[in-house]
């Protein structure tokens, strides 16, 4: 299962006792804000979107308050954003809709993340799991994230 291999690689940093698992569902950002009682902007969504010119998936890791920017994101990746259907998350990425998160996914996934989560000095992010997070630091989320870059391809 998803959340063991997250908690298993976090285990390897001495992080895995900052995973926190809760009784609700996590799934969304809104769900998660409201779990946690933070504000929206502290929660980290991670998207998933196929790039089909490229043959390949790649992840966004953005403020759950923000949306992606149609067009700032073909200006970035020379095409249309197509998200990663429900049915072949686990497939494509390694992790479920709603639990998707940048640690532990498939071979050949990159990751990025957006500008929007600067904003904030942590972020709650999903654990493979729609009932498990983690609060990292920005520092944190860039190291144990394999990140290839920053992006800006969410709304103002």
């Amino acid at each position: 299962m998803p959340i063991e291999n997250v908690r298993a690689f976090f285990s390897n940093y001495d992080l895995a006792d900052r995973i926190q698992e809760f009784d609700t569902s996590l799934a969304t950002a809104e769900m998660s804000a409201n779990a946690l009682g933070c504000e929206l902007k502290q929660i980290a969504k991670t998207l998933s979107f196929l790039l089909k010119k490229q043959d390949k998936a790649i992840l966004i890791v953005a403020s759950g308050d923000k949306k992606v920017d149609n067009k700032k994101f073909k200006a970035h990746f020379n095409e249309r954003p197509l998200m990663v259907p429900a049915e072949s998350a686990m497939n494509v990425i390694g992790h479920e809709v709603g639990a998707i998160c940048p640690f532990v996914i498939n071979d050949g996934v990159e990751v990025y993340l957006d500008d929007s989560i600067k904003r904030v000095d942590t972020v709650f992010i999903a654990c493979g799991s729609t009932s498990a997070i983690i609060e990292l630091s920005l520092e944190e989320l860039e190291t144990y994230s394999g990140f290839l870059g920053w992006v800006d391809v969410c709304k103002d």
